[in-house]
């Protein structure tokens, strides 16, 4: 018996059959992008393969060097790229699982300066403008796209997805906002149909019928001048003739000012869309975007919502989830928290992908965590990201842990952010670390004040006591009307006017605590946000609606930098309109003078001025606790410190988890 019928459940081709309703979807890793990557690109596949993931889709790779991503990027163009590749699908293969090549053309978005495009206008992600195709080059490029299908049948996939969403090259290709062409794949949208159609049939007269060809179609593209929903289904329904055998759901392109996979976007927020497209073709729909729990899937299935589920990040935090459903192990599921930091963010910074829970991801023939052959006793001191990940994981690996806490809970500065709005799934991660605690037999000390002689009796001592915040240096700090941000969140009441001194993570985490609620429904978020079906306007693009502030609230930093500029490359944007929206002031190199009964005095170049304001916010860092750090050495006992309480850097979870986790592999 299973709690997951429908997610468990085989679901037949006709030629294949995929032994459940869990897709991983598509991600970029960089490991893609170099034949000497391939074996540790086939470490990561395999891994999930032996978790239990029904389909697999790669990276994107380039039908044709001008498609490329990035230069030299992955491109699958020859018979040497798709021998190369035998060694991922083997691996794959062995553990029972399929996987799929995505074919991706990037068009406009590409990162070089030979890129081609269904027009010559320039991206506003990208530096460099796009030379549109001739004719001639339009059906090239159909047909290299089917080549490439026949070479990853060569290379033992079991199947292609044709990626035709996020503001790529096909995409760019059925939107009048990027196709201003005259000649026979442009003018109307019967013509800018005819380059995807012409790609899968040309694919399917290639690769015949006992092949995956999977399509990445565009639902909502949250731009403006794009798709109707009736040229959507048109497509479809053309797609569905041509040869598709499953539709995957992209939302929203590149360049959208609409977050899709945040954290702040609701769980599921986009399946009724898939709904509207299920109800419209005969071939099998994936639902993706902010799925994340085996629950919420079964509930997709269950509904009607759609016949299978995608899930590229939940994937890369746990290898597993499928196994763990399964085997009715949900509370030991790393689920993902849809914080883009250690994904998306490399991503863009040409780095290559991981998890911030699970640093494994993407290094797992690097980073490994056998069991040992000397137990060890081994003191944690601190129970925030840094020591419960250090702790389950000597735990996993047989070492006697004991884990001390000061504090009455677990979770330190993670505990603080899963209180923000848009963040409630960070105390998913608290619960998964709660339960391991209990699975892998870690003593758990709460209220407990470690001491160096308690330590002295232990073989190896870990630091990670976390930080504390930074109190600076201004004239009146002391005042009743000043909080820190730990004090916020914690439970101290802020009056209607706020003045919040950090225009980071935390200050901007703390605007959001101050302006809005947790837990808001998804037709609120849609309208905060202009999201609507796209039957009533194309994209799904429709005018924001204005949340009146629940508060008055000034965002204050030192810098002359643009505020939030430090905040994460995928995320960062988000956060920024979030506030801009909310109507908060945002002032940037400011002087802080004092702050006494009128409020804050600050100067701003030349002038002066007083913020009335109720309360003072200090988000203005943190500092490390390292108080037992010097006594031990005095002692002679060599600690490992990691975490805030080795590096105060801001709310640094991912450093934080990877420190404790690589602590973890070497002792």
């Amino acid at each position: 018996m299973t709690r997951y019928p429908t997610l468990l459940s085989p679901l037949d081709l006709g030629h294949t059959t995929l032994r459940n309703r869990v897709v991983m979807g598509s991600m970029h890793t960089k490991l893609e992008d170099r034949a000497r990557d391939l074996p540790k690109l086939a470490a990561y596949f395999a891994e999930r393969a032996k978790g239990g993931v029904g389909l697999m889709v790669t990276g994107g790779y380039a039908p044709t060097w001008r498609g490329w991503l990035s230069p030299f990027g992955s491109q699958m163009t020859s018979e040497r790229h798709a021998d190369a590749h035998r060694v991922v699908t083997d691996a794959v293969h062995e553990h029972g699982g399929k996987i799929l090549l995505q074919v991706l053309h990037a068009g406009r978005y590409s990162y070089h300066p030979f890129s081609l495009g269904a027009s010559s206008r320039k991206s506003p992600i990208t530096p460099f403008s796009p030379r549109a195709m001739s004719t001639r080059q339009v059906d090239r490029t159909v047909t290299s796209f089917a080549r490439a299908a026949r070479l990853a049948r060569r290379a033992g996939y079991d199947g292609v997805e044709i990626m035709g969403s996020e503001g790529y090259l096909i995409n760019q290709f059925l939107a009048a906002r990027t196709n201003d062409r005259g000649d026979a794949w442009g003018g109307s949208a019967d013509k800018r149909m005819r380059f995807p159609t012409e790609i899968v049939r040309r694919t399917r007269d290639l690769v015949g019928d006992d092949f995956i060809v999977q399509y990445r179609i565009s639902l909502l593209d949250l731009v403006d001048n794009a798709q109707s929903w009736e040229e959507t289904v048109e497509l479809a329904r053309r797609l569905e003739t041509a040869g598709v055998s499953l539709f995957n759901t992209g939302i929203g392109w590149h360049e959208a000012r609409v977050p899709t996979i945040v954290t702040s976007v609701p769980p599921g927020a986009f399946t009724w869309v898939t709904r509207k497209l299920r109800q419209e073709v005969k071939i099998p729909v994936i639902a993706s975007n902010r799925i994340n729990r085996p629950e919420a899937a079964e509930r997709i299935l269950a509904d009607g919502d759609a016949d299978l589920v995608s899930m590229a990040r939940p994937l890369l935090a746990d290898a597993e989830w499928v196994e763990k459903s399964a085997q009715g192990r949900e509370r030991e599921i790393i689920t993902c928290i849809a914080c883009n930091q250690a994904c998306l963010d490399h991503t863009f910074r040409n780095q290559r992908a991981s998890c911030l829970l699970n640093p494994r991801a993407g290094h797992e023939t690097e980073l490994v965590l056998l069991p040992t052959r000397t137990v060890r006793r081994v003191a944690v001191v601190g129970a925030g990201p840094a020591g419960l990940a250090a702790a389950i994981e000597l735990a996993g690996r047989g070492h006697r842990v004991e884990l001390f806490e000061a504090g009455d809970s677990i979770g330190g500065q993670f505990r603080l952010a899963a209180r923000i709005p848009g963040k409630e799934e960070f105390a998913r991660t608290l619960d998964y670390y709660r339960h391991m605690i209990d699975v892998r037999g870690v003593t758990l000390h709460l209220g407990v004040r470690a001491t160096v002689d308690e330590l002295a009796g232990f073989d190896e001592v870990v630091i990670a006591t976390g930080v504390q915040p930074r109190i600076p240096d201004i004239a009146g700090v002391d005042h009743p009307k000043v909080l820190t941000y730990q004090q916020l969140i914690d439970g101290a009441p802020a009056g209607d006017r706020v003045a919040v001194i950090g225009a980071g993570g935390i200050g901007f985490d703390v605007g959001e605590f101050l302006l809005h609620s947790t837990d808001e429904p998804v037709e609120d978020w849609m309208r905060r946000w202009g999201v609507t079906d796209p039957e009533t306007a194309p994209g799904g693009l429709a005018t924001k609606v204005k949340v009146p502030p629940r508060r008055e609230v000034y965002l204050l930093q030192r810098k002359e930098t643009a505020l939030g500029k430090g905040l994460g490359k995928t995320t960062g944007w988000v956060h920024r309109a979030a506030l801009q929206d909310s109507g908060v002031t945002m002032l940037r190199g400011v002087e802080y003078q004092r702050i006494d009964d009128e409020g804050l005095h600050i100067r701003v170049g030349e002038k002066t001025r007083v913020l009335d304001v109720d309360t003072v916010l200090l988000c203005a860092g943190q500092v490390s606790v390292r108080d037992l750090v010097a006594p031990l050495e005095e002692r002679g006992i060599r600690a490992h410190v990691i975490g805030g309480a080795d590096v105060a850097a801001e709310l640094d979870a991912k450093r934080a988890i990877k420190q404790a986790t690589e602590l973890a592999a070497r002792i």
